[in-house]
């Protein structure tokens, strides 16, 4: 979540004349907290989950399901509940350091809930992680109505179609987003993000455009033309965009920012020891962020219908493109700087590790890079690999800055910094520690899965990355891979059924030893003789490194989890698995675990379906369904009251979302 600081939010053309002193600004904050935090040691990783709930409405008589946008009212109870909690009011709760808390985002759409106070390594804590999610959905229920849910699904089925899909209803076409699907009422009010949405439009000089390739069924008109755009608006000068082209046929087309940021994700935080346990996990892990992706696919439908993709990323990704046609290498650069390879809203594109392993053909030969900013920030002390990372993110422009701030630097803050830094939404993000809070240290976090149905299945992926971060550490296991794989990789799990279907690119050696320094040399005789007579204690040179191709291959997603079956890669579960061994967790702990462990593993092999799966399939059994990739409304209102369903009434260790997962309704 970003900055939601209040002020005098700048339009983007005056926003535009200080984007410079911004970044500038926000260097100079970056430096100052970096040398004071650089040697900031913690005891142990801690973490922390965010689920992140739509809140629905739900009418029985009607038969229809809409989404609340009663957001505001709801998280203002909540924050209220919180405070009583942690003051030891007359609602209070006995453990007050795990009380949840809960936050608005961009969207009107989701309140995201937290665990509270972070979580240990100690396997206690990982054994509560179900239940304070539990917890946290009844918590945010029992502020709700009566006819509201918490539902977790990443996005809402009927998001911008013709009928009242929002509770309360307001028509589209506001100034902010300027969509013909959805009003600005359907953002957060906090000003920052109408400002934010509007920026990123008048930078981009047209809406964000979002075409969805449609799930061609049997009835699926061919040409498929989305039948809900209206190419005669003439409201907006953007009211162009569709008949120039924005719409592409055989896609779902979507208009504006809520499309994708109204998606829901569960993401995970780590706080590392220190800056260089931080820098190594962040490496180690964004390998893992398209396998992780590909696993939890929970995003088939949209704008009610069904579409030819399993997850939410790239949606996202569009929903925020503020490039303009130069950067996008659309046209001739002339007013911009750089062609910009991706959206702000990305996989990452930079290693931060001073691992000796990591090899400079790991790194993207593609870079772009603000070498004015690089340069300032090596000459302020920061190493070549972390100026290049913060040199990388600073070549966005700043789009929601706040007048206020512009009127004298405070090094010992870190808002401008953030203001870049919080609107690049990659699949990793390195985050050091505020300057304000010295119980904080150096973060990263995981950002690429998808929400999933229930809390059984929510706790089974926190947990998994939880000991996989121990593992990697307690084995010093090397995941390097070239960052473009990983790239190629996101794409790939976008593909409907990846998780079965495609292959992914991944080393095929997570034991590789640490590449030895060269042994220094030097020419005059009286060196060479001490070298020769001290060769003895010499460590023998390392073998000449192989091609980087051939440390990594195309392999299964089950293959990644669970091990090749001629065992030629071990596989992240019985790799975690060989860590809960080393580490001699006691019986009853280890068959807790296993549970969570055997839902990743059956997910991998196709035991037990992704979410994406289950509501295809749902909605094709659907009597309503008509083959044609048109969810209705009746449709919609009956996968809603399934997974609300499925939420509240799964058993122990999830069993009624295990049933369900497996096909059974």
């Amino acid at each position: 979540m970003g900055l939601l600081a209040l002020g005098t939010a700048l339009d983007w053309p005056e926003a535009k004349k200080r984007a410079d002193q911004v970044r500038k600004w926000g260097i100079e904050q970056l430096l100052a907290n970096w040398r004071r935090a650089k040697g900031k040691e913690r005891d142990a990783l801690l973490w922390g989950d965010e689920v992140e709930y739509l809140v629905v409405a739900v009418d029985n008589e009607a038969k229809k399901a809409r989404l609340s946008l009663a957001q505001a009212e709801i998280l203002k109870s909540l924050a209220e509940d919180e405070a009583n909690w942690k003051s030891g009011g007359s609602n209070s709760i006995q453990n007050k350091e795990q009380s949840p808390s809960f936050s608005s985002g961009i969207r009107s759409l989701y309140a995201g809930g937290y665990s509270g106070a972070a979580w240990g390594i100690d396997f206690k804590d990982l054994l509560k992680v179900e239940s304070n999610m539990k917890w946290r959905r009844e918590v945010a229920k029992s502020h709700m109505a009566s006819n509201e849910y918490p539902i977790t699904l990443t996005t809402f089925p009927r998001l911008g179609t013709k009928d009242d899909y929002i509770q309360p209803y307001y028509p589209p076409s506001g100034a902010a987003l300027r969509s013909q699907f959805v009003p600005d009422e359907i953002a957060n009010p906090h000003i920052r993000f109408p400002t934010l949405a509007g920026n990123i439009r008048s930078r981009r000089g047209r809406k964000v455009e979002l075409n969805v390739p449609v799930f061609k069924d049997t009835n699926t008109p061919e040409p498929f033309n989305d039948p809900t755009v209206n190419y005669d608006l003439h409201n907006w000068p953007e009211d162009d965009d569709v008949r120039n082209g924005a719409a592409k046929e055989g896609h779902v087309y979507m208009d504006a920012m809520a499309f994708g940021m109204g998606s829901c994700c569960l993401q995970i935080t780590f706080q590392a020891k220190n800056m260089t346990e931080g820098r190594k996990l962040y490496d180690q892990l964004s390998p893992l962020g398209p396998i992780l992706l590909a696993l939890t696919a929970a995003t088939p439908i949209y704008k009610g219908f069904l579409v030819d993709t399993d997850v939410r990323w790239n949606q996202i990704g569009n929903a925020v493109d503020d490039r303009t046609r130069e950067e996008l290498g659309e046209a001739p650069l002339k007013n911009d700087r750089w062609r910009i390879h991706k959206s702000r809203y990305a996989s990452n594109s930079t290693y931060l590790s001073q691992d000796p392993r990591l090899r400079k053909e790991y790194l993207d030969p593609d870079l772009i890079v603000d070498e004015d900013i690089k340069k300032r920030l090596v000459e302020g002390g920061m190493d070549e690999l972390l100026a290049t990372h913060f040199a990388h993110l600073f070549i966005r422009d700043p789009l929601v800055i706040f007048s206020e701030d512009l009127e004298e630097l405070d090094l010992n803050k870190a808002d401008h910094f953030e203001n870049l830094q919080s609107t690049n939404w990659q699949h990793m993000r390195f985050k050091p520690p505020p300057p304000e809070k010295d119980d904080i240290g150096w973060r990263v976090e995981f950002r690429s899965m998808e929400i999933q149905m229930t809390d059984f299945e929510n706790a089974a992926f926190s947990i998994f990355i939880v000991l996989v971060t121990r593992a990697i550490l307690s084995f010093d296991l090397n995941f390097y891979i070239p960052i473009q794989r990983t790239t190629e990789n996101m794409e790939t799990a976008h593909a409907r059924n990846a998780v079965l279907d495609r292959k992914f690119y991944f080393r095929k050696d997570p034991f590789s030893p640490r590449a030895r320094r060269p042994h220094p040399q030097s020419s005059t005789n009286s060196e060479v003789s001490s070298a020769t007579s001290s060769a003895v204690n010499t460590p023998p040179p390392s073998p000449p490194l192989k091609p980087v191709e051939s440390e990594y291959e195309l392999m299964t997603i089950s293959d990644i989890i669970n091990g090749s079956a001629d065992g030629s890669f071990p596989g992240l579960i019985p790799l975690v698995e060989s860590y809960l061994n080393s580490v001699n967790v006691d019986v009853e702990t280890r068959c807790f675990l296993a549970t969570y462990l055997d839902l990743i593993r059956k997910r991998a092999n196709g035991t037990l379906w992704t979410g994406a799966r289950w509501i295809r399939e749902y909605v094709a059994s659907h009597p309503a369904y008509k083959h044609d990739s048109v969810v209705s409304e009746e449709i919609c209102y009956d996968l809603v009251k399934a997974v609300e369903e499925m939420s509240v009434k799964e058993g122990k260790n999830g069993s009624v979302g295990w049933e369900l997962l497996r096909g059974k309704k």
